[in-house]
């Protein structure tokens, strides 16, 4: 009888797979028989023995159906992951502190129209109104904290606080763009969150989490790190691949509450994405608040919600976001309307954790899926219909366009053929498709060239871009470089730069990144061969002197320096 009411409890429950994850058929509908096979196999590359590894967490109505985990969560010691590990899971932070301000909202403690001065009165007065809601849904124009950090100084692996970025952000100067006039990912908008939730609270962001988010779903093993020298049981190390099986240890020294720097593990996460569909904590109001995507000053409705995406994926809304840093490379993936969730992490930087999570949830959810189409781009690529042009009409395309700073393209006719060259890039063939259009297989996208009334060319549209027709110019080199030399400070961020021509190369010196290449790209714009010194525009004055620079990365423009000591 013993083991008769142990069968029927094992068979209402669920069943074991070797690796002890529960499944749940009565709750969930059918589950492919081969469904953790598969998944198996997106991780075949990991070795158990010596490899970095991942943790997987599939959940769908409120019951686990996949609990797996590979290779090492430290390498050094070769200690397995499991699903307790502890992994640093990056910006999949940002929907705690989404949820954190969706709360206080609720409550009527704050509200998305008010100003991020009415909570900190040291945030810098930008002429323009910046709100809560505008850090909420990235579109603040704040510089975001790792490229203007590191332009200020800082190294990676430095350790980084709170304070400190919010110190940079107190003493930012201008915006990247009118908030509200874009979108544009800003981690440091995050921190400000985390520091409004302080300062209404009383508590700070670590023991507010704790108390309202973490506690109440029992999700004892995480923590938003505010000691980086904190001793964390079952922690995961983050590594990168300095070549086949040999791994450098990357040291994690951030403690960038809000938008970064939660500790926690696939059994907590359980907890979590189970709350999607229970409400317990936050109640439903708050879960759709979440939700609600951001609006720009122009009516347009952005994808960002709460510290989450919201899209679709083969016919089926999804709520997602991704995370990386340190080594750690992390996915969330949730899908509403089918009560199904999947959680990726990974404590190494390699490998598209996006692709994956949506593949393990497309071994589940097949048969609820449309089938994959291909792009547009993908389907021309497969079969173009190539036209022959004139070749006085390939000679008006010839030219120089402008895509950006320090990013132009460069179109020349060679016989019946059209090329293309991007800045610091090698010339790549065009395919006519008509008259006025080609396809580039390299760049997998297409050009159109625009005429005016007169029927000049004045640009081309590329990747949603109208790109503007320009004068060819020839590249400053060798000894005119030297009028961009000298030292140039900036003021906002408390450090210069010294500028000298070495061996015919225009190098920015700097005490703690060494030498950085300065690139000619197109008269005084140049690219720097560091990744936040993307571009770097330099100014004249009347007279046609350089006086400065200014440093633009995609998510942190225009950091202004000043040219030191007078003008050659």
């Amino acid at each position: 009888m013993k083991n008769y009411v142990l069968f029927f409890i094992v068979f209402v429950i669920g069943w074991l797979d070797p690796a002890g994850t529960v499944y749940a058929q009565h709750a969930s509908g059918k589950i492919p028989a081969d469904a953790a096979a598969k998944v198996d196999a997106l991780f075949s590359g990991i070795d158990k023995e010596r490899d970095p590894g991942a943790a997987v967490l599939v959940v769908r109505n409120q019951q686990v159906l996949l609990k797996r985990c590979y290779g090492l969560a430290n390498v050094e010691h070769r200690v397995p992951v499991t699903p307790s590990t502890v992994f640093d899971i990056a910006s999949l932070s940002k929907q705690f502190a989404g949820m954190a301000i969706a709360m206080l909202e609720e409550e009527g403690k704050l509200s998305l129209q008010d100003e991020v001065q009415k909570y900190i009165p040291e945030f810098p007065d930008f002429g323009k109104p910046v709100t809560i809601g505008h850090l909420v849904h990235h579109t603040a124009g704040l510089r975001d904290w790792p490229a203007t950090l590191a332009l200020a100084g800082w190294r990676m692996d430095d350790v980084i606080s709170l304070e400190q970025i919010l110190n940079m952000a107190f003493h930012q100067q201008d915006l990247n763009f009118e908030p509200g006039a874009e979108y544009s990912y800003s981690n440091t908008g995050y921190n400000l969150l985390a520091e409004i939730v302080q300062r209404v609270s009383g508590d700070s962001f670590r023991e507010w989490t704790d108390k309202h988010i973490f506690k109440p779903l029992g999700m004892n093993n995480s923590h938003f790190q505010d000691n980086h020298s904190e001793v964390v049981p079952h922690k995961a190390y983050g590594y990168s691949r300095a070549g086949r099986g040999v791994y450098q240890a990357i040291p994690n020294g951030l403690t960038a509450l809000g938008s970064s720097s939660l500790f926690t593990s696939i059994d907590d996460l359980a907890k979590w994405v189970i709350n999607f569909e229970t409400h317990r904590v936050g109640g439903k109001a708050v879960w759709d608040r979440m939700l609600q995507r951001g609006k720009l000053n122009n009516g347009k409705r952005i994808s960002y919600a709460y510290g989450l995406v919201v899209g679709t994926h083969r016919g089926l809304r999804t709520v997602n976001h991704s995370g990386g840093w340190a080594g750690f490379n992390t996915f969330l993936l949730h899908y509403p309307e089918q009560n199904f969730s999947v959680v990726v992490l990974k404590n190494h930087n390699w490998g598209d954790v996006s692709k994956v999570a949506h593949d393990i949830a497309g071994i589940y959810l097949e048969e609820e899926m449309k089938p994959e189409r291909p792009s547009a781009d993908a389907e021309e690529a497969a079969d173009p219909e190539e036209v022959t042009v004139p070749e006085k009409l390939l000679a008006s395309y010839a030219g120089t366009y402008r895509l950006g700073p320090a990013w132009y393209i460069t179109v020349d006719r060679e016989g019946s053929r059209l090329t293309s060259q991007a800045t610091g890039e090698s010339a790549v063939p065009m395919v006519p498709l008509s008259d006025s259009s080609f396809r580039v297989p390299a760049y997998n996208a297409s050009i159109s060239f625009i005429r005016d009334p007169g029927g000049q060319v004045t640009g081309f549209r590329y990747r949603g871009m109208t790109c503007p027709r320009v004068e060819r110019v020839t590249l400053p080199e060798g000894s005119s470089l030297n009028e961009f030399t000298g030292v140039f400070k900036s003021g906002e961020l408390g450090t210069e730069y010294q500028l000298v021509l070495e061996d015919g190369e225009l190098k920015a010196k700097h005490p703690r990144h060494g030498s950085i290449q300065l690139i000619p790209a197109w008269k005084d714009e140049f690219r720097g061969s560091a990744w936040f010194m993307h571009t770097i525009e330099f100014s004249r004055d009347a007279n046609g002197q350089i006086n400065g620079f200014s440093v633009s990365q995609t998510r942190s423009r225009k950091q202004r320096f000043i040219r030191q000591g007078g003008l050659k």
